[in-house]
């Protein structure tokens, strides 16, 4: 008989040989890198992107506990698509006010991006003891203002801090939401299996307390990354700027369909798997989790990449990426292919919305660097706060299907807006 070896397929060869070279890749890559930067900045990039892994554990607990609450409460599907509304809606509004704030006053970062994490503690409190729709609407709205304080301090200090790395600074950030995504369903999913799902969200508030305090006393770098204070005329000067800008328009409103798109999934994903496919909670964590987690190996280097070829070179093949992947979601049978489809929509889900915000960044004046998000969510806020709405109506009147159609729809069309735009970097 011949030994082991030489019987192995070929394929196992290659494969075993990819991973070597990716192995090898990721460590010179990172070696490279994390050379570039001092002791102090390394921190100051580690302590962030860990903030940023409890934000999206958090944020994302909600999504895990819809299908609950719409059973606990008796929702119909378009109160269940105005929960996500509030939840995406809340930051639009207040994100432009937090970024002037987190613009004018850089030191004060530290405060800012610890109060997010109490925020986002009480949200979790009030919805998982919440008695009525309406504490569940509060408690959502916290989620937003928690979002709100947070990404517009954190980007924007990074932003400044490392113009000349922005994309790869900015990714790694991501690559914590990333994780906390990932790895929140799957755990929260396996608790809520053994213990009330009511007390597994609401006791979320006593380690949000303890991360918020940490912040606060470890932040103190954030002091650092700006002395300047932005007038209101120089602010609305920028801002005037930005409108003036054809790449800056196409990208909000490339920002706005695709921000559409995810929140009409966001709503009724967790809806599908749980109701239409019968998962149970772990499962559906675990394709939740499926979701974020092939972003923690695409983030980095979509940023890399970004940094070397251009934004646009990400962001169209991505968009377009997204349109296919929604509507394959409903098409592919239940197991192996479903699970492949959402790892792979999942390299893109929430990667591309930091690269879109890099993007609007790189034509940004110094001075709103800050408030670029809130800009952003100003201009789609009519559309992105009737998306789900608009997706529940679908889902009621033509089945859960049409959701998913409809964030095809979307995407697609905010790749054709941006295919024509000649990019560049004026930040």
């Amino acid at each position: 008989m011949a030994p082991w070896p030489s019987c192995r397929p070929w394929f196992l060869d290659s494969g075993l040989v990819l991973m070597s070279d990716i192995k090898t890749f990721y460590g010179n890559t990172i070696r490279k890198w994390t050379g570039s930067f001092s002791k102090e900045e390394l921190t100051f990039i580690t302590v962030l992107t860990s903030g940023h892994f409890v934000v999206h554990w958090y944020t994302n607990i909600l999504s895990l506990a819809l299908p609950f609450i719409k059973e606990d409460l008796s929702l119909n599907d378009v109160q269940v698509g105005f929960i996500v509304t509030v939840q995406m809606g809340v930051p639009s509004v207040f994100v432009m006010v937090l970024g002037f704030v987190a613009d004018s006053f850089r030191k004060k970062g530290a405060i800012i991006v610890s109060s997010a994490m109490v925020s986002f503690g009480a949200a979790l409190f009030l919805i998982g003891f919440a008695q009525s729709y309406m504490w569940v609407i509060l408690g959502t709205g916290l989620i937003g203002i928690g979002t709100a304080l947070w990404h517009p301090a954190a980007m924007g200090a990074l932003s400044i801090k490392f113009s000349d790395k922005r994309g790869m600074v900015l990714s790694v950030h991501g690559v914590g939401a990333s994780i906390g995504d990932a790895i929140g369903p799957v755990v929260v999913g396996a608790i809520i299996m053994l213990v009330d799902w009511k007390l597994t969200v609401g006791l979320h508030l006593f380690p949000a307390l303890v991360i918020g305090f940490f912040l606060w006393r470890g932040l103190g770098s954030m002091n650092t990354v700006s002395s300047e204070k932005s007038t209101l005329t120089s602010y609305l000067a920028s801002l005037r700027s930005m409108f003036s800008d054809i790449q800056a328009i196409a990208l909000m409103v490339s920002n706005t369909l695709i921000g559409m798109s995810r929140l009409s999934v966001l709503a009724f994903f967790p809806i599908y798997f749980r109701e239409t496919l019968n998962y149970s909670s772990f499962g559906l964590g675990v394709y939740l989790a499926l979701l974020y987690v092939t972003g923690i190996i695409s983030q980095p280097i979509m940023g890399v990449l970004s940094d070397k070829i251009g934004r646009k070179w990400i962001l169209l093949p991505s968009f377009f990426s997204m349109s296919v992947l929604y509507i394959a979601i409903i098409l592919v049978p239940k197991g192996i292919i479903l699970a492949i489809i959402v790892a792979l929509l999942g390299m893109f889900f929430y990667a591309i919305l930091n690269m879109n915000q890099t993007a609007i960044m790189d034509v940004a004046p110094r001075q709103v660097q800050s408030s670029t998000m809130g800009v952003m969510g100003l201009v789609g806020l009519p559309f992105t706060l009737l998306s789900p709405v608009v997706a529940g109506y679908l889902v009621t009147e033509f089945g859960i299907e049409s959701a998913f159609w409809f964030a095809g729809f979307t995407a697609m069309l905010a790749a054709i807006i941006l295919a024509p735009i000649k990019f560049r970097r004026i930040s």
